[in-house]
């Protein structure tokens, strides 16, 4: 990961378990969530009904759309229930000296 490309979104310490934190890089929304101590960034979008996916629970590595329910696979961005078929966009992440570095490099 290119230093130029990563983005720091806050401090580990700041995300408890089942919590999420939303950002908007170069017009993306992403959302940093933390399922299990793990720290996942995912589009902040629906890939269904469009929605921000900010309020949604986030349960063993997966985040439920909170319009209709769709779970997403925080790791890959597959849908894991209908309705949604397609998936969410991802980014790399980092924890560097306890901070949340977030790969941005593929938003133009």
């Amino acid at each position: 990961m290119n230093n130029q490309d990563r983005i720091e979104v806050g401090k580990l310490a700041e995300l408890a378990d089942g919590e999420s934190k939303g950002f908007c890089v170069r017009r993306q929304p992403i959302l940093v969530c933390n399922s299990g101590g793990k720290i996942y960034a995912v589009a902040n979008e629906c890939s269904h009904a469009f929605q921000t996916l900010e309020t949604g629970r986030i349960r063993a590595g997966w985040i439920a759309c909170p319009a209709h329910g769709t779970r997403f696979d925080l790791a890959t961005g597959e849908p894991l229930n209908p309705p949604a078929v397609e998936k969410i966009e991802t980014f790399p992440v980092e924890i560097e000296d306890g901070r949340i570095l977030v790969d941005v490099s593929g938003i133009a």
